[in-house]
């Protein structure tokens, strides 16, 4: 059974890629090369995968999926420009929505328990199955 829960932050970016021209960029990200950048409010799918508890009924404690998801992933991405801000891009790496969402399922991998042990109070940990990024209405990534 797949469990899905869906966050949403705010967050800016400029698509610049610092080894090509001004001219290279603008062809390449057209106005997402903005030299002042521009913000989403992305919306974002984080899914398990698992069996429900015998004695809760639940595939995870909605508590412990938040706080994972806040630690690996909110409290780094919310309200920030990815460019001076995220480890991740501070040196060069593009932040597009394909970077970005790659970025997320690793902060998640990273930090997840192992599957199938206690956390918290979920009994036995899922497997982390997929992310999904919402960056507008028409550009959506999975991983």
């Amino acid at each position: 059974m797949t469990l899905t829960h869906r966050y949403r932050f705010s967050a800016s970016h400029r698509l610049y890629n610092p080894a090509l021209s001004e001219w290279e960029n603008r062809e390449i990200y057209g106005r997402c090369s903005n030299p002042y950048g521009h913000g989403h409010d992305y919306i974002l799918e984080v899914s398990v995968e698992g069996s429900p508890d015998a004695a809760s009924g639940r595939i995870i404690a909605s508590g412990d999926m938040d706080l994972l998801v806040h630690d690996g992933v909110l409290r780094v991405y919310k309200g920030k420009n990815m460019n001076l801000d995220i480890d991740t891009f501070v040196n060069g790496r593009v932040p597009t929505t394909e970077n970005v969402a790659q970025d997320i399922r690793e902060r998640l991998e990273r930090g997840w328990p192992a599957e199938g042990e206690p956390f918290g109070y979920t009994a036995r940990m899922p497997s982390l199955s997929g992310v999904r990024l919402f960056e507008t209405a028409k550009n959506i990534f999975d991983i």
